[in-house]
């Protein structure tokens, strides 16, 4: 008692909170190095200057408060009251002198590994108030986002730029895209977006609380980068009219839409799909610091009634009719890198979460997280949402054929869901197939037993081996918009007996999300005869003239052949869906890259179609390339048929490393040509 009484506090005058030193040390230089931005966890360095007296070992004291949140509470963690100790203690608040005693005292802070992130005020002594921002930090063992792979946190948390993929999962496209998550402003803008969120609104101290589980956070970020029960970032279409806004494919990366949310007082940004929404949502969840990453599944099934059975109808042309569960060509959602201390050991690392408003879960518009693992055994009683997310990955598919007496039939096909899913390789622009991680090989032992413990019909059941007539539609590899060009149905008979058969084939223009749109060429055969063992191909030609003008901004075709056989009846249906190529955009850059010196980038695009080109523009973003904004060059001159539209855009690169230069093109019949080229700019 009579130490404690001879304790003097410390008289401190000023502070320095040394934000270039701790910003570089916590990985958040790149925010900028003006205020304080730390990682929870990590030890960070303030010099305390003292008005009089000096710090004096075993006699001089300073009471410490870090606070977040409207409400801080120290029974909900977002209040922390301590003193000096001989040591720093990483697992929780702590504060230490490390430097020699004197009238400047180097005081060394350490949060806990568990705190809430956001804003915080930190009181020393009586009177003497700094703020800083706290982050998850993936670099420390004992916080919950915790990766233990240098690369690959090079990739999930610190790269500003990535791929995307869509096209069709016999024709991935990579597209490039622009994180920003450390562009100017943008960190405070994620932050506004957690207290934007109706659970902060409602009670923001249990919120902010909240703001140390990964968990939390990421459910409450799948909810807000959608706006349908919130002040979220973007609203969704899937029609062609984006009055009001732009296409969502008009986007390059996610720094442009957060200024606009922010800036238009939280009023959504018009217009998203599911790629927009899962590239935002990873922004955010980097510049928080939760490791994260975007995947594509390709023909991913939107279960609406959650038997996962996807229930489809067809007409006697082979046309799919109107359904509200379909097969999307590809959806994107991202996966966040967590423990999950909530539910069984061993579902730790990637869960998947989904922004795109699709199904309510607990009453909002959000999905996840849901441990990979669990989708993959099959564990569908596990938090959030396992059976949506299973069902997009592996649902049956039962086609029918309703005819026009009003009767139905089955009809044999044979498509599968999640195939090819896909993300971006840790440290190049490759394709990594990570279907593995969501399910086990089609027809193994394991996922028979998964589908077991899904508590749902084996799907083997439906795959037994035909070897009756086969049905399949076979794709030329060069199918280029504004080129004409041959799909073929091919009909094998594998039967001991002459087969007599109706075979119609039809091709439409589609969205990604499935939505068909108009004819793009057809053709109805009433005698096709087949020997037994023969093979007959069938070619169906797709004329730029016909399918031009009917071309969905996803360049997609959704080709089906109907096979009825006569003698028993039997319908067999095949179903492809192709993407067109765009003509390739090149860069070239003229001079030598480095950082704050200014450099050109020429563009080059060879029109591919059959008829002029106007209203041409090129638009170019990158990440500490071209200051956060885009910049757009016009071409004042109709580019003609096989000629090429080329402009130079100026920019100045701020800071070093490897780059991606994002190219967007548009005129009046090529929409939205995407391009990028990787640059590595100097000292």
């Amino acid at each position: 008692l009579s130490q404690k009484t001879t304790l003097e506090t410390l008289d401190i005058d000023h502070l320095n909170l040394e934000c270039e030193f701790n910003n570089v040390d916590h990985r958040t230089e790149l925010n900028g190095v003006d205020r304080l931005i730390v990682r929870r966890g990590q030890p960070f360095t303030i010099s305390v200057y003292l008005r009089s007296g000096s710090y004096q070992p075993g006699v001089s004291s300073l009471d410490c408060v870090a606070e977040t949140g409207p409400q801080p509470s120290e029974q909900y963690g977002t209040k922390a009251s301590f003193a000096l100790s001989a040591n720093i203690d990483t697992s929780c608040w702590s504060a230490s002198v490390t430097g020699p005693p004197g009238d400047m005292v180097v005081l060394s802070i350490c949060s806990s590994p568990n705190a809430p992130i956001g804003r915080y005020t930190l009181t020393l002594g009586r009177s003497v108030r700094t703020e800083f921002i706290l982050l998850f930090n993936p670099w420390c063992p004992g916080d919950a986002v915790y990766m233990d792979n240098e690369q690959s946190l090079a990739e999930y948390i610190l790269a500003q730029d990535g791929i995307i993929f869509r096209g069709s999962y016999k024709h991935p496209i990579p597209t490039a895209w622009n994180f920003g998550q450390f562009e100017h402003g943008i960190l405070d803008i994620c932050l506004r977006i957690l207290d934007m969120n109706p659970k902060c609104l409602r009670n923001p101290g249990k919120d902010y609380s909240g703001r140390r589980n990964a968990v939390y956070v990421s459910r409450v970020l799948s909810a807000m980068v959608n706006c349908n029960d919130d002040k979220g970032v973007l609203l969704g279409r899937w029609t062609t009219d984006y009055e009001g806004g732009v296409s969502p494919l008009y986007w390059r990366g996610s720094v442009e839409i957060l200024r606009n949310w922010d800036q238009q007082a939280c009023q959504p940004v018009r217009y998203g799909q599911c790629w927009v929404f899962a590239a935002v949502a990873c922004t955010v969840s980097r510049a928080l610091g939760i490791p994260c990453r975007i995947v594509t599944n390709y023909l991913s099934a939107h279960d609406t009634n959650n038997n996962l059975v996807i229930e489809r109808y067809v007409n006697e042309e082979g046309e799919l009719m109107k359904s509200k569960e379909m097969i999307w060509n590809y959806h994107c959602w991202v996966e966040s890198w967590m423990t999950r201390p909530d539910l069984k050991p061993d579902f730790n690392g990637w869960q998947a979460s989904d922004p795109t408003p699709q199904e309510k879960s607990e009453d909002v518009y959000c999905c996840g997280p849901i441990p990979v693992k669990a989708i993959k055994e099959g564990e569908l009683t596990f938090k959030y949402d396992a059976s949506f997310v299973f069902a997009e990955v592996n649902a049956d598919v039962l086609t029918y054929m309703k005819k026009k007496d009003g009767s139905t039939s089955n009809v044999t096909s044979a498509t599968l869901v999640g195939q090819k899913i896909s993300t971006k390789s840790v440290g190049s622009d490759a394709r990594e197939d990570i279907t593995h991680i969501y399910k086990y090989p089609e027809g193994s032992d394991e996922e028979r037993e998964a589908f077991k413990r899904a508590d749902h019909q084996n799907k083997l059941l439906h795959q037994k081996e035909d070897l009756g007539l086969l049905l399949s539609i076979k794709v030329t590899s060069d199918m280029k918009k504004g080129c004409d060009f041959d799909v073929f149905a091919v009909v094998t008979n594998n039967t001991e007996h002459e087969k007599h058969c109706r075979l119609v084939f039809g091709s439409c223009a589609m969205s990604y999300s499935g939505v068909l749109g108009g004819n793009c060429g057809f053709k109805d055969l009433l005698n096709v005869r087949l020997s037994p063992g023969a093979e007959r191909r069938v070619p169906l030609t797709l004329n730029y003239s016909k399918y031009g003008g009917q071309l969905t901004e996803d360049s997609l075709i959704r080709l089906a052949a109907l096979l009825l056989d006569y003698s028993t009846g039997e319908a067999k249906l095949a179903v492809r869906n192709i993407v067109l190529d765009d003509p390739q955009i090149k860069v070239r850059i003229l001079g030598e890259p480095k950082e704050n010196r200014k450099l050109a980038a020429e563009i080059t695009l060879q029109n591919p179609l059959p008829e002029p080109l106007e209203d041409c523009c090129f638009s170019i973003e990158g990440s500490n390339l071209t200051g956060g904004r885009v910049i757009t060059e016009r071409l004042g001159c109709t580019v003609g048929p096989g000629e090429e539209a080329k402009v130079k855009i100026y920019f100045t690169p701020t800071h070093s490393g490897l780059r991606k230069l994002v190219v967007d093109f548009d005129s009046n019949k090529l929409c939205h040509v995407k391009g990028y080229r990787n640059v590595i700019i100097g000292k």
